[in-house]
């Protein structure tokens, strides 16, 4: 049981399209790392994102082959430049939610669920990327358990 974060697959320009939804390349991406974590047999139970067009489509493509069985659904607190500790209140690690978001947001909430603190980066997400915390031990510690990314340069 664990808790996934995804940053949204790579997007287009504000002049491409103004609500910034995926590029072809973010959507392949997204496809292609949800393929190999299902084949993991990764299982998510909710699949919550933004509600903005990249990580509503990252979510709905993420949900084609992980399957929630909650399924997918909007929530506010995880925008760009949220404040990680509001939704970390709210989460389980031991869930296995899948969040779809946006920088600098989660690589935040990355930090805030492991060390308490949210200054300091301790992980750079990918677009397109999926990162597993999970508990450690019987003390209960957070701690990132492995990564799927789309490039590894």
């Amino acid at each position: 049981m664990a808790i996934y974060l995804v940053q949204h697959g790579q997007c287009l320009s504000k002049q491409e399209d103004p609500e910034k939804g995926l590029s072809s390349q973010g959507a392949a991406d997204a496809r292609r790392i949800a393929q190999v974590a299902a084949g993991y047999g990764i299982g998510v139970n909710l699949i919550l994102h933004s509600g903005k067009k990249r990580a509503r489509q990252t979510a709905e493509i993420l949900k084609e082959t992980l399957r929630p069985e909650r399924g997918v659904a909007s929530v506010d607190g995880i925008n760009p430049l949220d404040e990680p500790t509001t939704i970390a209140s709210t989460l389980e690690v031991s869930s296995n939610t899948m969040i779809v978001g946006h920088l600098p947001h989660l690589e935040r909430l990355t930090a805030y669920l492991v060390t308490g603190q949210t200054q300091k980066p301790i992980f750079k997400l990918q677009n397109g990327g999926i990162l597993c915390l999970d508990h450690y031990g019987d003390a209960g510690q957070v701690v990132i358990k492995w990564a799927l990314m789309p490039n590894v340069g």
